[in-house]
């Protein structure tokens, strides 16, 4: 159970009585950690199985702590959501504490809402509806009545979405038409559970005799209503049985009521707490992990102060790219045209995503995908097994798997007996031409076949069966979770969507003020709340980041935008707000004030050959675009690459963090011949010019710099270019 844990994350699996606080930063493998620390608790003895209750937040990620109990051996634990678990314990407890039957759950409020506006005498857009059943639901994780919203909305500074006596109105209308139809909605699951516990005490000790043990996954979007009946389950002491997980720059759902405070105030309610901070990042490359630092460390305000710098334990990977375009659809045209050669160099295109702030922004890059035959998927459409090819696919297979054998899939391993299986029904080992309908069908299918072969080989090296029927028996397991498998195609969504994933490829699109932060993010607790969002969007991303914005709406249109705040100080050519030319680094390592003497300010970048304005970060870097003919002295850049591998020896650095290959380039294409013409060149800061700059221009010079002896101090690594 602890082999192959770090020392951290082997803290937390043996940290077997709580309380415990688990600050785990982005991709720091804190689902190993705890799945490791419920599994360990389990093989021990320490733990009964059935006595352990782990609760997240949504349907996907419960269906992978089971998944992972499950091949750890700790079969029997509950993972769910808290709803899932409010649900269950209410519907068994409901006739014991109640009496009747359990009122019928409101799958979807919405209409029910739009009735309620409607006895209201107001006139309500489909989009307004949306923002008005939000804040009802908003006020009810926040445990706010119909009466009391309009003094909390002043209180909270919220911006609502239309007049908040208007918004109380049709509050109380809803409850009073749900209690009329004898109806309840998802809130109410969590709420009539916790009035149950805190009315009837002997339910109460039923539920935590029958559950001792729980775990808390992405504590800080906990909401009021969640903590409460949280404390019901764990009961008045009941820290000694709780561990909670979450980092608070995570936190990007506030809107929607859930709020960090609970994380951050942890050691406060439970003094005895034991707290392990996980901060080696395995998901990401050290330049995609300076970048995510760098943003933090900017940040202000509570969650801020709790911020975890993330140490990247990969190796090397390519420098985040910062592209300005002139219009959105050329920015949604060259990134799907930058997909494509990505792909086109082996990458998946399931490893690849295309993330913005809201959703309005996908049709753009939807087009621009289909135009050029790259297949897709968006995030929050129709539920993967909800699809009417995987239904079909599914009643097929139980009827393969009660079938005696098959001579079309005897002998075959899984993966070719549900390939063989599918094909009845049209399926072919390569995908249909183009895009639309067909291609999403046969995209589902492969997920299928897929999915087949990494359960096999999960499966086979636990030495647990591997036949179909165990197969069908995983399908309806992850149906039931909504746990689906990737399906082959780039994924495009919104940042808030993007929570808890990760691909290879992040194109990180529409930066610009007014969108990010967006336009009525007013109160410096929304702003760190959007930086805390583009926070996310960068730690998705494991090896490859694109950073991108546009000056205008349309072509031709006015270059009235702005690229976001939140990159200045740590995109090539910016300042960091409130710094002075040539100030030092603070936490996080980034290079504040770039823009030494004579550094031109930021504007279009034309190849000094054909006078084309550059967009790409290398060529604006070259001043030239890659097919131009280069002027680079080929005999200086070796001897620069050499005295660089030189200094990273030196420093017990990465050659990169001296200068990268671009900046090389650049300085053996201009052989700058003076401190100015050396500190024009892209990469080249005031931190470098000062470290740097004599041996560089002695090489441009044709001379040997003069060396610093072995030993001598140096004031640390600098960071990359």
């Amino acid at each position: 159970m602890l082999a192959g844990l770090d020392p951290e994350q082997r803290a937390v699996a043996t940290a077997l009585h709580g309380p415990v606080c688990v600050l785990a930063g982005a991709g720091t493998g804190k689902t190993r950690a705890i799945t490791h620390r419920i599994a360990y608790g389990v093989r021990s003895g320490v733990y009964q199985p059935q006595q352990v209750l782990a609760v997240t937040f949504t349907a996907r990620a419960a269906g992978e702590m089971r998944g992972r109990l499950r091949q750890l051996g700790a079969d029997g634990v509950q993972a769910r959501t808290f709803h899932a678990a409010a649900l269950r314990q209410l519907q068994y407890f409901w006739p014991r504490a109640v009496g009747g039957p359990v009122p019928q759950l409101l799958e979807r409020k919405i209409q029910l809402v739009a009735e309620s506006a409607g006895r209201c005498g107001l006139r309500v857009q489909r989009t307004e509806l949306r923002d008005l059943t939000a804040e009802i639901e908003w006020a009810k994780v926040t445990q706010i009545g119909p009466d009391d919203y309009p003094a909390a909305v002043q209180k909270s500074g919220r911006d609502a979405p239309r007049d908040p006596a208007e918004t109380a109105q049709v509050y109380r209308v809803y409850e009073e038409a749900k209690s009329r139809r004898g109806v309840i909605d998802f809130e109410d699951v969590l709420l009539l559970t916790a009035a149950i516990l805190e009315d009837r005490p002997d339910i109460a000790d039923q539920v935590r005799s029958q559950y001792r043990h729980f775990t808390v996954d992405e504590y800080q979007d906990v909401s009021p209503l969640q903590q409460r009946l949280l404390d019901q389950w764990t009961g008045p002491g009941g820290g000694a049985s709780l561990c909670v997980v979450g980092d608070a720059s995570q936190t990007i759902y506030s809107f929607t009521g859930a709020t960090p405070d609970y994380l951050l105030n942890f050691r406060s309610r439970h003094p005895e707490a034991t707290v392990v901070k996980l901060v080696r990042d395995y998901r990401s490359t050290p330049q995609v992990v300076h970048l995510a630092n760098g943003l933090l460390s900017q940040a202000r305000g509570e969650a801020a102060r709790h911020r975890l710098e993330l140490v990247s334990q990969r190796e090397a990977g390519p420098e985040p790219g910062y592209t300005e375009y002139e219009d959105e659809p050329t920015e949604a045209e060259t990134t799907a045209r930058r997909i494509k050669d990505l792909l086109a160099t082996g990458v998946r295109a399931s490893e690849v995503a295309v993330l913005f702030r809201t959703n309005g922004q996908s049709e753009v890059y939807e087009q621009a995908l289909a135009d050029l035959g790259v297949p897709y998927q968006l995030k929050g459409a129709e539920r993967f097994f909800e699809r009417p090819e995987v239904r079909d696919a599914g009643v097929l297979l139980r009827g393969a798997a009660r079938a005696a054998a098959d001579p079309l899939t005897d002998g075959a391993d899984l993966a070719g007996q549900v390939r063989a299986v599918l094909a009845s029904r049209g399926f072919t080992p390569e995908p249909p031409a183009g895009s639309g309908a067909v291609r999403d069908r046969w995209e589902s299918l492969a997920a299928l076949v897929r999915l087949a072969a990494e359960f096999e080989r999960t499966r086979t090296a636990a030495g647990q069966q591997t036949d179909l029927a165990a197969y069908v028996a995983e399908l309806d397991a992850r149906a039931a979770a909504q746990h689906a498998p990737a399906v082959e195609g780039v994924t495009l969504a919104s940042l808030h969507a993007a929570k808890g994933l990760e691909w290879d490829a992040v194109y990180l699109v529409g930066l610009t003020e007014g969108t990010l932060p967006i336009i009525y993010a007013k109160t410096d607790e929304q702003v760190e709340e959007e930086r805390r969002l583009l926070y996310v969007g960068v730690t998705r991303a494991r090896k490859h980041l694109s950073l991108s914005w546009a000056l205008s709406r349309s072509p031709g249109g006015r270059a009235s935008r702005k690229p976001t705040r939140f990159l200045d100080g740590l995109r090539p050519g910016s300042t960091a707000p409130g710094t002075r030319t040539g100030a030092k680094g603070g936490r996080g390592g980034v290079e504040f004030g770039e823009r030494a003497a004579g550094r031109k300010v930021r504007g279009p970048v034309k190849c000094r050959v054909c006078e084309r304005v550059l967009t790409d970060a290398v060529e604006r870097k070259l001043r030239r675009c890659e097919s131009c003919p280069s002027t680079m002295d080929e005999a200086l850049y070796e001897r620069l690459r050499e005295w660089r591998a030189r200094q990273a020896k030196k420093q017990g650095a990465p050659a990169y963090v001296v200068f990268t290959d671009a900046t090389l380039m650049a300085i053996a294409e201009d052989v700058p011949a003076s401190r100015r013409e050396l500190a024009q060149i892209s990469g080249v800061g005031a931190m470098k010019l000062d470290k740097y700059g004599a041996a560089v221009l002695s090489l441009c010079a044709g001379e040997e710099p003069e060396e610093e002896p072995d030993g001598v101090e140096d004031d640390g690594p600098v960071e990359p270019a």
